[in-house]
């Protein structure tokens, strides 16, 4: 027997016997469904019974600003959690992050007697902090907004949804499941190496993982994400001779740093360029006294009559696997070294996301959950474009064990203040990650 995909929209009753039935035998003249079994079956009607309730759960959530840099609100949203995984007998543990002046983390742990262990992954903070005007849960028809209902409030209710499912079908009581979820995914505290150890440390321990950052939806086909790229910073610091500009190119005065730089940047710009890869350079200044602080603001001093003496750029750096990290690494080494008379550069780099690069092992998550697709009657997921999501906790992980990522909530607008998400699509959501715990929990390790 098998469901609709969606949910009776706003209801919280469990579907009638006539109705189970009406649905049994329109998916038995499908070719592309096959029949769930009891256990799915029942999990299906808890997924549907606790719509309502799933809805009710995001707009608490969403409503309590849990921006990274406000502690207490995503500490008041860990609470929240930690309640619902304690009634489902996890053990919960809060993850102390002041070294890195952060929010604690939420590690919630139930252990089975057989079968793989299956880590679900996610963060409680958003990039709206308090003072930001976009701060309420709003509602028109399926169409939701507020800070975070997508990235990814709505993931962690879909995580809650799938394992209370799990929960009330009776299908938890023998599966290893833990439950990870970061206070500063959107703002990592540094070093990463200390904010993301315990994160790690989880991975290492369990056998497949499951991230539940936003679903992606392209020309109305749901992808799920088997790779992602990493992230990494560059600095650029160029150093010449101050001298006045009628000087310039002879042997005393060099090139100047502006030339230098612009040198650097045009080579960058014309020989680096690589299939999944791209380079940015965010902020450009020379002249004289340059100064540069941590919030990203900038001051320098110069003339038109001056050859500057200093030069100063920085960017981002995205990719797909470590391999072309580090190739990338020594050809803008090379370019930077060979310099301009009369001026001296160097770069440094700041790797922040590492790569979560495609595996064979990602690709099977991918197929289980298609396999969850057919027993649901809906059309079977590809693998995204790693152009088209950025970094998360998912690549901090990845080196040590399978990954899938993308199986929260679909939305638009993230991180601005025009973020929604669409209510319709929570029931099958939560279906997906629940089916898909069971069939990988469910295996032999």
């Amino acid at each position: 027997m098998a469901t609709f995909p969606f949910a009776c929209r706003g209801s919280s009753v469990m579907m009638s016997l006539s109705l189970w039935t009406g649905v049994a035998l329109l998916l038995a003249g499908t070719a592309s469904a096959e029949s769930p079994s009891r256990v799915e079956t029942r999990i299906v009607a808890a997924v549907q019974a606790n719509a309502t309730r799933d809805v009710d759960l995001l707009e608490k959530l969403v409503n309590m600003n849990s921006g990274s840099f406000n502690l207490p609100g995503v500490v008041e949203v860990s609470k929240v959690l930690e309640a619902e995984f304690r009634s489902m007998g996890f053990n919960v543990t809060s993850v102390n992050e002041d070294a890195v002046k952060r929010a604690p983390s939420l590690l919630a742990t139930h252990k089975g007697r057989h079968g793989k262990r299956v880590l679900l992954i996610g963060h409680m903070d958003t990039v709206f902090e308090p003072t930001h005007p976009f701060q309420k849960f709003t509602r028109n028809g399926d169409q939701a907004a507020g800070p975070g209902v997508n990235d990814m409030k709505g993931g962690l209710v879909v995580i809650v949804g799938a394992l209370r499912a799990l929960h009330e079908a009776g299908a938890l009581r023998d599966l290893n499941v833990s439950v990870f979820l970061t206070g500063d995914e959107e703002a990592a505290g540094d070093p990463v190496s200390e904010s993301r150890k315990d994160l790690v440390a989880a991975a290492k321990v369990a056998d497949a993982a499951l991230s539940f950052e936003g679903l992606v939806v392209v020309d109305g086909h749901d992808f799920a994400s088997t790779a992602r790229r990493g992230s990494a910073q560059w600095t650029l610091h160029v150093e010449g001779v101050a001298s006045h500009s009628g000087g310039i190119f002879s042997p005393a005065a060099g090139d100047g740093a502006a030339y230098e730089l612009a040198r650097i940047l045009t080579q960058f710009h014309d020989t680096l360029r690589e299939p999944n890869m791209t380079y940015s350079a965010g902020l450009v200044m020379a002249g004289s006294q340059i100064e540069v602080k941590p919030n990203g603001s900038a001051s320098l001093t110069g003339k038109d009559n001056i050859v500057p003496k200093e030069g100063y750029a920085s960017g981002d750096l995205r990719v797909l696997t470590p391999e072309q990290l580090e190739r990338v690494h020594a050809k803008m080494r090379s370019i930077v070294s060979a310099s301009l008379p009369g001026t001296k550069s160097r770069i440094e780099f700041e790797d922040t996301y590492p790569p979560m690069a495609p595996t064979p092992g990602n690709q099977a998550l991918l197929d289980e959950l298609n396999g969850v697709n057919r027993r649901l009657g809906v059309a079977e997921m590809q693998a995204l474009d790693p152009m088209k999501r950025g970094a998360g906790d998912a690549s901090f992980i990845a080196p040590y064990i399978d990954v899938l990522d993308g199986l929260g909530l679909p939305g638009d607008g993230a991180h601005t203040a025009d973020e929604t998400t669409d209510l319709s699509r929570l029931p099958l959501q939560t279906k997906r990650a629940a089916l898909l715990v069971l069939r990988v929990g469910s295996k032999k390790r």
